[in-house]
């Protein structure tokens, strides 16, 4: 079928997406309006609060995020997509592998995201060719497609398009998918018509702001991205202050703590698409081996996934606060050797990490009314 673009036909159009997007791999297609301009408000309170920290470019691009029409000009409508990440070998009960994961000190903990491809290159090619399809039916049309790669309200945008709710953590939330999923858009100028938003189910729930390693979400749909272990290991680009690096524990790159405690999550879908299956070099691996990784060999075990894009130097960082407070829970004479090789190492940030980490012992035992104990007790 084709659609005469003079004469669109929005939700038959909107139909045949749908169905072209579910052979692609996506969960859901949703359409939302241009005018954020709701959003602006507590988009520059949190600017102005310095929640985003060192994220400079957030507020550099202002209100042009909540504005799509200014980004990209001609745009009338978004369409938003949503793609589950959950491995399909993701076993029942995952939910209490991964807590299990953060109570084993020395290994180091990836976030389930980020175990297989990079998400940014499995949806940008996928919402391309969805772009492709549609312009083989309406003919060329003005367009620009986003996976968390520009000036984007994104969770904005898929709540306002019926993808989900905003959950008190800030992502989206589906009664019937959880928030383990990604979002992309395709910035439109051709009119089609909006899908209903979702209404809202967190309720009085909040274990995700109860279990947050380091209280990031300071209110509900409030997070401070300065505290935000995610932040932390991704985005941040120098020293971790000292008194977030207790509170890391075995995390290296990303965090799943909210997620994990929200119940919604109980509701996961697995992914279609072999893509996001884990790799083994990023699972279940010690901190003693991860130290040891060269740069070639971080390169080469994190070829195509978005890990890469922290670079050698973050990821000994990371690694050097997971290792510190590993000795802090049970000292351990491999993992210190592998510590103490990167002593001298030519980045003066690893090197403070590195001291650090060295300077962790377990606490000293107590004795009956609180001293220590005495030798041999």
């Amino acid at each position: 079928m084709t659609f005469a673009r003079a004469q669109l036909d929005g939700p038959s159009l909107l139909a045949h997406v749908r169905q072209w997007a579910h052979e692609l791999g996506f969960s859901q297609i949703g359409v939302a309006g241009i005018d954020l301009s709701a959003a602006e408000d507590g988009l520059l309170q949190w600017l102005s609060r310095g929640f985003h920290g060192e994220m400079g470019y957030m507020a550099a691009h202002g209100l042009r995020r909540a504005r799509p029409a200014e980004l990209v000009p001609g745009t009338v409508s978004v369409l938003t997509a949503r793609m589950d990440y959950l491995p399909a070998s993701t076993p029942p009960g995952w939910q209490a592998v991964e807590w299990d994961r953060l109570c084993r000190p020395h290994e180091g903990v990836v976030s389930l995201y980020a175990r297989g491809r990079d998400y940014h290159k499995v949806l940008r090619g996928r919402l391309q060719k969805l772009a492709e399809r549609i312009a083989g039916e309406v003919g060329p049309f003005g367009h620009r497609v986003f996976t968390d790669s520009a000036p984007v309200l994104e969770a904005e945008l898929a709540a306002r398009s019926g993808q989900g709710w905003r959950g008190k953590h800030t992502l989206v939330i589906d009664r019937e998918a959880g928030s383990l999923f990604f979002l992309g858009e395709i910035y439109l100028d051709l009119p089609l018509p909006p899908t209903a938003a979702a209404t809202g189910h967190c309720g009085s729930c909040t274990a995700c702001m109860d279990l947050c390693p380091t209280g990031a979400i300071v209110a509900p749909g409030q997070l401070d991205a300065r505290r935000c272990i995610s932040y932390l290991t991704i985005e941040h680009p120098g020293s971790i202050a000292p008194e977030l690096r207790p509170l890391m524990g075995n995390r290296i790159y990303g965090c799943d703590d909210c997620q994990l405690a929200c119940p919604w999550n109980k509701f996961a879908r697995r992914s279609p698409l072999p893509d996001f299956e884990p790799r083994g070099p990023l699972v279940g691996q010690t901190l003693t081996i991860l130290l040891g990784w060269s740069e070639q060999e971080f390169l080469a075990h994190t070829e195509g996934s978005p890990i890469r894009r922290i670079g050698h130097l973050r990821w000994l960082r990371n690694v050097a606060v997971a290792a510190g407070n590993a000795l802090r829970r049970q000292d351990d004479a491999v993992l210190r050797a592998a510590l103490a090789r990167l002593r001298e190492h030519e980045s003066a940030m690893v090197r403070e990490h590195v001291a650090w980490a060295l300077e962790q012992r377990p606490p000293a035992p107590q004795g009956a009314a609180g001293a220590p104990a005495a030798p041999g007790a």
